[in-house]
């Protein structure tokens, strides 16, 4: 077979996506989560009298938690194929990929599975930020003073 059928059948068989429909979704999904976690940092600041950036920092330990129990339980990929891009939010998305990497080598015991495993996929990510936010940092000295 040459390289151009293989191309068309690759194209013939590869699945449309309506791209419109997906961005509406995950707008709406992206905006109802943004909604929920206003929501929550309201509560948190009313009920429990913390301060409004406290408030936000346990958000983040919510989402974080709900995202990694989701993905525990088999929830999150579900959802994420239904509801697109709107769930995979810099905190949720983080901690799904640091979540899943796991559970895939959890049959191999809690030290050399789970614990082994739990950045391999989230540790490039870790890795490139830190390194960049360190340049970046020097950079602004330089520059800046």
């Amino acid at each position: 077979m040459r390289k151009e059928e293989y191309q068309k059948l690759v194209k013939e068989f590869t699945p449309k996506e309506n791209k419109w429909k997906n961005a509406v979704i995950a707008f709406l999904v992206g905006g109802l989560v943004g909604f929920f976690g206003q929501v929550i940092v309201a509560i948190l600041e009313n009920s429990f009298a913390l301060e409004k950036m406290e408030a936000y920092s346990w958000l983040c330990v919510i989402l974080i938690f709900l995202a990694s129990l989701s993905t525990a339980l088999g929830f999150f990929d579900n959802w994420v194929s239904k509801c697109k891009a709107g769930l995979f939010l810099p905190t949720t998305g983080f901690a799904h990929s640091v979540t899943s990497a796991a559970l895939d080598y959890r049959k191999d015991g809690f030290i050399t599975g789970l614990g082994s495993s739990f950045f391999k996929l989230a540790g490039s990510v870790l890795l490139y930020g830190i390194l960049s936010g360190f340049i970046l940092g020097i950079l602004g000295v330089i520059i800046y003073g």
